[in-house]
């Protein structure tokens, strides 16, 4: 499922390409055939994303709202668009360009309120700038669920997965089953500011890197890692590899039903665990 980094850059992507110019909408699979042909011809005003929600705002009928879920794919193309296959869920074009959804969990065309319903059960999320992270700490703070899982539940902090929950917790040092009522504040606003700070570089670069300059492949003389999901990360996806900081083999468990990894060497178990 893609992580929250994504969807900002598919909300700055869809407007840089349709904001504020008519667009032609079409379903061509039929699951959207009625949303598409209300917003048909109207220009794109707003493109927002929180978390793992995407929200393509047209101003006489309200939001296109979009969740990727675990097989949902956005591809971009320029004008002329080639024909479209049938498993296109919506297909956005103007002059210039077009932009195909297919697969998404969710598709949906819904008005003001049901968007602000949408926003009021996510957390907060650290790509937009006005989100508190107070709001998220008040949850963890009195938690006797590990901080893992914590980040991973989109009602207290939205937009970070799989990735991004076991790479901030190596950069910080922290046990993934340390409970969240047992982390200070201190540490929960360097985990905060740090989820900030990366998947920023995540929406410019569109990949995640989670490793510091002097842990890069060229800083250490190692090679670079090779992965379908790209980027240079310390942890994830690496089980029974040596740690690039202390040696010691990255572990791997399943907690939740998603693979955790961490460094039992960089990230001693928490007290009483």
């Amino acid at each position: 499922m893609p992580e929250g980094h994504t969807i900002h850059r598919l909300a700055a992507d869809h407007f840089e390409r349709f904001g504020g110019r008519p667009v032609r909408a079409s379903s061509p699979q039929g699951k959207f055939s009625d949303g598409a042909a209300l917003i048909d011809g109207q220009a794109l005003t707003e493109a927002e994303a929180h978390g793992k929600h995407l929200f393509l705002g047209f101003a006489t009928t309200g939001w296109v709202h979009i969740h990727l879920g675990l097989f949902g794919k956005v591809g971009f193309g320029p004008a002329p668009a080639p024909p479209a296959t049938d498993t296109v869920r919506l297909r956005l074009a103007n002059p210039g360009s077009y932009v195909d959804l297919r697969g998404p969990t969710a598709c949906e065309l819904i008005t003001e309120p049901e968007k602000q319903a949408i926003h009021d059960r996510l957390g907060p999320d650290p790509l937009r700038p006005a989100d508190d992270p107070a709001k998220a700490w008040a949850r963890v703070s009195r938690s006797r669920t590990t901080v893992a899982a914590l980040l991973m539940d989109q009602k207290i902090i939205a937009g970070v997965g799989n990735v991004y929950r076991a790479e901030v917790l190596f950069r910080h040092g922290i046990d993934p089953y340390r409970l969240g009522r047992d982390l200070t504040r201190p540490q929960w606003d360097a985990v905060w500011a740090d989820l900030a700070a990366l998947m920023r570089e995540g929406v410019r670069l569109n990949r995640i890197d989670t490793v510091r300059p002097e842990h890069t492949p060229e800083a250490m003389g190692r090679a670079p890692r090779v992965d379908d999901h790209g980027g240079e990360v310390y942890v994830y996806r690496r089980a029974a590899m040596p740690c690039h900081i202390c040696g010691a083999e990255v572990r791997t468990a399943d907690l939740g039903g998603r693979n955790l990894f961490w460094c039992p060497g960089c990230q001693p178990e928490s007290a009483g665990r």
